[in-house]
């Protein structure tokens, strides 16, 4: 039997921040410059994991970039200021990652108020958004993006991946 997923939505309660970010390699030629940034990042996602109250939501990784979801813009200042971060941030300064030009890095944040987003997943696993909150199916009051971003909360129907 063939797996599809329905249109599916999801949704995070309250406010939350999207944290983008990113670097380049500006010189390929100098792996030993910019292979320890890329190599801290794996190292703090996994110490966030273990501690859900540092306030990660949820992430997902791609070539380049990583998207967070974040409960909130403290909890995403307090985990820059300390722990693997901060050490990672300070080794890439003592390497001159920034004075050199070896490794370009990169972030963008964002701010999200409740309700002020929407979302959509059509034949997709759990993904994004989704993935950092809730996933539940499009209904008929909800089906076009203006209906899901002034619809309010979904009901409380998490329901995964579905079999059809």
């Amino acid at each position: 039997m063939k797996t599809r997923y329905p249109k599916m939505t999801g949704h995070i309660d309250g406010d939350f921040v999207v944290f983008l970010i990113g670097a380049r390699i500006n010189k390929p030629w100098k792996p030993h410059k910019w292979l320890p940034v890329f190599l801290a990042m794996p190292r703090m996602l996994r110490e966030l994991s273990r501690n859900p109250a540092a306030g990660l939501l949820g992430y997902q990784a791609f070539p380049g970039i990583i998207v967070q979801y974040w409960r909130s813009f403290e909890h995403l200042e307090r985990f820059a200021g300390a722990g693997a971060h901060r050490t990672a941030w300070a080794d890439f300064y003592r390497r001159g990652g920034i004075r050199t030009g070896d490794v370009g890095i990169w972030h963008e944040t964002y701010q999200v108020h409740d309700q002020q987003y929407e979302t959509l997943y059509g034949n997709m696993p759990r993904f994004g958004l989704a993935k950092a909150g809730t996933h539940t199916t499009v209904g008929q009051v909800d089906k076009t993006a203006r209906q899901r971003l002034t619809a309010g909360p979904p009901p409380n129907n998490d329901l995964g991946s579905v079999r059809i």
